[in-house]
């Protein structure tokens, strides 16, 4: 996927503040991290495991976009 030109970087943080926001909302709704959740694949993890799951991509991701911007930039995070 691609991001058109045309978005900025401002654009682009806004839309994830946005999903975050959104995403609270869904865990305030389900409270319990306990609480099971179903999955289409017939498993049922909890919240505090989705959650878990959300935030390695998060990071994975994260990393990736880190790898990119040393190779751009000469850079490191040290």
């Amino acid at each position: 996927m691609q991001v058109d030109v045309s978005v900025s970087v401002q654009m682009l943080r806004s839309a994830y503040r946005t999903a975050c926001e959104n995403s609270n909302e869904i865990i305030a709704r389900v409270g319990d991290a306990d609480s099971p959740m179903a999955k289409p694949q017939g498993k049922s993890p909890n919240l505090r495991a989705a959650l878990l799951a959300v935030i390695e991509e998060t990071a994975r991701h994260a990393g990736h976009a880190d790898i990119i911007r040393e190779q751009i930039d000469g850079r490191t995070g040290r």
